[in-house]
């Protein structure tokens, strides 16, 4: 299945298309700043994205505001722990498009803008670095 396009704001007021990163490998990882599972997961993303090869894997993530208490609560979380790109979520318009059943999910998408790898909140990191090593 092709990715779905989409554009959101990043926490910093910038403008992302999804196309713009479209060649490479991306990873999309939709999370929330309650959720504990998201707690363990994004620090090892952040991890990875410290070592990941820039020119050939796009990594980004998205808070799902529609999933949040308030949106300054995720705009906290993203600028005390994140370096990678993160943005908001139109409500949960993304989360929605992307079929997303909890967080966090981490979809890929390979160099032909297909999803190649759709994993849910009990993925483990190993699995999904293993699949990006593989589409790579």
């Amino acid at each position: 299945m092709k990715a779905p396009l989409f554009e959101l704001q990043t926490i910093d007021g910038e403008t992302y298309q999804l196309e713009q990163d479209l060649g490479n490998v991306i990873m999309l990882t939709f999370w929330a700043s309650w959720c504990p599972d998201c707690g363990r997961d994004l620090p090892k993303k952040e991890q990875f994205y410290q070592s990941v090869p820039k020119d050939q894997v796009k990594m980004v993530t998205i808070d799902v505001v529609g999933r949040e208490r308030n949106v300054q609560e995720g705009i906290n979380y993203a600028e005390k722990f994140l370096t990678q790109p993160t943005l908001l979520d139109n409500g949960r318009k993304t989360y929605d498009l992307y079929e997303c059943d909890g967080v966090p999910t981490t979809i890929l998408i390979d160099q032909s803008g297909e999803i190649a790898h759709h994993f849910g909140d009990k993925a483990e990191m190993m699995d999904i670095i293993k699949a990006v090593g593989e589409l790579i």
